[in-house]
């Protein structure tokens, strides 16, 4: 009996190691053991000769290169929830499957929104610095230093109430935070219920009247500066933005103005326009204490990250096992 071929996989990044692994046992799989991004012509060269590319939200999966792909190319396993990065209905005209990893970092995702609705209001990370890196400027314990601003009785707006953003309004509502929704439709009554939210059908209302923005909305062209310079001029000065979605949503120019010129009191932010590049304008207000930065990490946990190479796996299994794959994206729903 002739053993059934392995699939040939392209794997852009390292993953975890338990899931390289698994993947060397079950398919021809190319590993990228330094962990450097692939380059335009590597990724050229992988389209025109695997069967599978995983690649991961670093990688730019445009027409120009979905044109270019051989043949066997016949399934797009993204190693992330997002696919803003991949073009889906380029995808699609060529016959290529596209799946990605849902809803196994909605928990990371959510704590690491909280941490930073917590950490800007109360500047934890200003307040880490001053022992770290201005070692003696603490002379001890003050009334009136160092003071910021109380989370519990505040109202929270949340901009995308899927998944991540319920899960976010549980852990706010926990901290004593009202809740606040905008979201292209109603949640479920129940749900509703049980975090006591508030449901705004104008973001321009609700931005208006919320103390901490959270935004948890998917990247789309819709999406794309949703937050614009208008809208955030909308917000109150005492306010604060939190963003562990992607960069684009908020206008990251006009934001970095709002707190500039003291229109809005701070924000926390987890992801940036220009990833991995970041706004000189924004580390400096970083270092001044207006804003808290962090690396693109809200999702970054071992288990997320082996849960995500574990959808991988089934994904591409059950594909060439001639089914369609559980996590399958389709253009209409990007």
């Amino acid at each position: 009996m002739t053993q059934k071929k392995k699939p040939k996989v392209y794997i852009t990044r390292r993953l975890p190691e338990v899931v390289e692994t698994r993947m060397r046992e079950l398919f021809d799989a190319e590993l990228n053991i330094d962990d450097t991004p692939r380059s335009q012509p590597e990724l050229v060269a992988a389209v025109k000769s695997a069967d599978v590319l995983v690649p991961t939200l670093g990688d730019r999966i445009d027409s120009a290169l979905i044109e270019q792909a051989g043949p066997q190319l016949k399934l797009i396993a993204c190693f992330s929830n997002g696919v803003d990065n991949v073009d889906v209905e380029a995808a699609a005209r060529r016959g290529i499957t596209v799946t990605n990893t849902p809803n196994v970092l909605t928990e990371d995702t959510a704590d690491m929104t909280m941490a930073l609705i917590l950490a800007a209001p109360r500047r934890l990370a200003e307040g880490a610095r001053i022992l770290t890196d201005r070692k003696g400027e603490w002379a001890g314990w003050s009334p009136t230093w160092m003071l910021g601003r109380r989370i519990s009785g505040k109202r929270l707006g949340i901009i995308g109430m899927g998944r991540i953003g319920t899960a976010v309004a549980k852990r706010a509502k926990a901290f004593g935070l009202s809740i606040h929704y905008h979201n292209r439709h109603r949640v479920r009554p129940d749900t509703e219920d049980a975090l006591e939210a508030t449901y705004w059908d104008s973001l321009d209302q609700m931005l208006a009247r919320v103390d901490i923005v959270s935004v948890n909305c998917p990247s789309t062209p819709a999406t794309f500066h949703l937050l614009s310079a208008r809208r955030l001029e909308l917000m109150q000065p005492t306010s604060y933005i939190v963003n562990t979605a992607r960069g684009g949503i908020i206008d990251e120019t006009a934001l970095i103005k709002c707190l500039r010129e003291g229109k809005i009191a701070g924000a926390g932010l987890d992801v940036f326009e220009n990833e991995p590049s970041v706004s000189p304008k924004l580390l400096k207000l970083a270092a001044e204490g207006k804003v808290v930065l962090l690396p693109h990490m809200s999702s970054a946990t071992i288990e997320g990250r082996v849960d995500m190479g574990e959808k991988v796996v089934i994904n591409i299994r059950t594909f060439f096992d001639g089914h369609r794959p559980p996590d399958r994206v389709l253009p209409s729903r990007i």
